[in-house]
Order: structure tokens, then sequence, then C-alpha cells
């Protein structure tokens, strides 16, 4: 019976320079999608897939990150003592009881492998999940729910793949499928990163979420630098791959690649138009425009 994974690190040291200059001062995990940051979807994704211990690999620039999961007790007393309890409620339970957040500095970003690196002291021999934070993702079942039950049927690094245009393949790490993708866990011979067009193995791109073995941690100590002079995560894992210790789930439902602006913006509208509070109005501003933007 495999371990249950209780663990899971968001890498979220990096600078954000496609959001200059609103990320200056603020990181990026932080930017809102209508009232709630980024990084909370990905925490409450993991914490519904049983996740206990949250791990945050940051920078020195990522302090608000802390804070944002830390209690404010005064903020909660000053919201009570206005009769806001919903919103006092609502800010107490962030990060629900029972549940642990903590913190390790990345002294200097050498790639993802490097942030996944720093989070074995707190991991320790136990397989855990990877969450990137700037691929939101919503569905039915969302996908570190998937990749933890991929796991508990057979043990091995699983990831979250899917489908991206051909010419897109040079942003990604690209799998090597070892069988049929057909809606189940589909065994992966190798993945690389990034590659051209013509040299990439399939069009199955690996996307913002992880469950990885320990042992990946050995393999990242000893590894040299790959794409772009960082430790690759992708390299790693295509070292587990080649020894037939990896497996990929597609990804059923909808993502938003919130590193881009593109991506952040069709986030917003998407999040705003089903608002409980909102989306009713906004749909009709947004239909209100369409039709001025048609008039002109």
């Amino acid at each position: 019976m495999p371990h249950q994974i209780r663990k899971a690190v968001f890498p979220v040291a990096g600078l954000g320079t496609r959001f200059l200059p609103a990320t200056k001062a603020m990181p990026k995990e932080l930017l809102p999608i209508v009232d709630k940051p980024i990084i909370q979807y990905a925490v409450e994704e993991a914490i519904a897939a049983g996740i206990t211990d949250l791990i945050f690999v940051t920078g020195r620039t990522k302090r608000a990150i802390e804070d944002h999961f830390d209690a404010n007790l005064g903020l909660e007393s000053a919201l009570a003592a206005k009769g806001k309890d919903e919103l006092r409620d609502m800010v107490r339970n962030i990060v629900p009881e029972g549940i642990n957040c903590i913190f390790i500095r990345q002294a200097e970003a050498l790639g993802l492998g490097h942030a996944v690196l720093c989070a074995e002291p707190v991991v320790g021999h136990e397989p855990f999940a990877v969450l990137l934070a700037d691929d939101l993702i919503r569905g039915a079942t969302l996908p570190t729910q998937a990749l933890v039950n991929a796991y508990a049927q057979q043990p091995a690094t699983t990831l979250l793949v899917t489908r991206v245009p051909r010419e897109e393949v040079d942003k990604y790490g690209i799998i090597a499928p070892a069988g049929e993708v057909n809606g189940g866990a589909v065994p992966v011979s190798g993945i690389v990163e990034k590659p051209a067009m013509d040299n990439a193995p399939s069009d199955l791109a690996s996307i913002g979420r992880y469950v990885l073995e320990p042992e990946i941690f050995e393999i990242l100590r000893n590894q040299p630098p790959g794409h772009g002079g960082e430790i690759q995560l992708a390299d790693a894992i295509n070292t587990r791959a080649r020894g037939g210790q990896v497996q990929a789930v597609t990804l059923s439902g909808a993502r938003y690649d919130c590193g881009s602006k593109f991506g952040y913006l069709q986030a917003i509208v998407d999040f705003a138009l089903e608002d409980s509070t909102y989306g009713a109005d906004f749909r009709q501003f947004i239909a209100a425009r369409a039709q001025g933007l048609a008039a002109e």
C-alpha cells in the first residue's frame, strides 16, 4: 500500500516579470481572480485532495504570500466589531484547521528542479504533490485529486498532460507516451523540455501538476543544468521515465495559463461571468460592450 500523499510543494519564488510593474512589490501569485488570489485556488485544490502539509518555496520578495496564509487577528477583530462575521470567517478559514503551512527560502532561482529540491528536508521519504499556481484549473475532478487517484492505483511519478498546438511545443515539457492515450493513466517513456517542433515526441505537454516520489531528489542533486542553464524538473522526470517509472493523466477541465497576461485575463472574465454576486450584471456588461464594438 503506497504512502498517502500528505504533502504538496508550491514553487513560488519566480519574479513575475511578465506582469511588471504590478509585480514590482506584489508577488504574481497574489494577483486576484475577481476577489481571490491565484495561489489560493491551488492551495484549495491541494487541500481538497487530502493534502495536509503545504510547502511554499519562496524568494526574498515573497513575504506577502506568507502573510496571506497566516492568521491576522487584528483584521478578524476589526471585522467582528463591525458585525461582518461572514467576512471574518472567510479570512479566518483561508487555511482550515489541521492544515500546516511551511515556508522555505530558495536563495537563488536555479530552475523548477532546484525549487523542488529545496523542499527535500520537509518532504522527507514519501511521495508528494507539486502544484504550479500559474496553471489555474477547474473542473468536476480537479487535477491534484486525479493524480492522487492514479498514484493510488499505480504508484509511479505521475504527470498531468494536455494537448497543445504543435507550434507551441517549444514552451513545454513534451512527453513520449508509451501507450494509448484514452482517458486513463498512460505510461511515459520520456519527456523533453521545450523541444523544437520537429523534434517533439508528441503534442502532449506536461502542465503544472505532479505527483513525485522521493527518489527524484537524488536525481536532481546530481543532475547537470539543462535548458536555459537551470536544473530542470523535466530532465529528472525523464530519468525516471527511462526506467519505466512515469505515467501521465490527461487534463479534464478548463486550464488558464495565468503566467501569461492573456490567460490571466481569460480567467478573470470566465470567473466573473460565473460569480454568484456579479455574474449576471457582468454578463450584461459584456454583451452591451460587444454590441458597442460591433457597431463601431
